[in-house]
């Protein structure tokens, strides 16, 4: 199900993620599971491209996550 608000996100991300993060992930996760309409794997799909799209600004780290260095790869 698609997310309004990231106070609709799971608990766990809103815990562990910030803000900006949170953001990405809504929003990538908001479009891929409209564009995987019909796909019975639909919110699997649209879970692993949401992560996919914070890992590009964000590096788990022994802290938490943290944004990316614009020059890292």
């Amino acid at each position: 199900m698609p997310y309004a608000h990231n106070a609709d996100l799971p608990a766990n991300l809103q815990r562990i993620l910030p803000e900006h993060a949170q953001d990405i992930y809504r929003e990538a996760f908001n479009h891929a599971f409209d564009a995987h309409r019909g796909d019975p794997r639909q919110e699997e799909a649209a879970r692993r491209i949401a992560w996919a799209a914070v890992k590009r600004s964000y590096v788990k780290t022994a802290t938490g996550w943290a944004k990316r260095c614009e020059n890292a790869p």
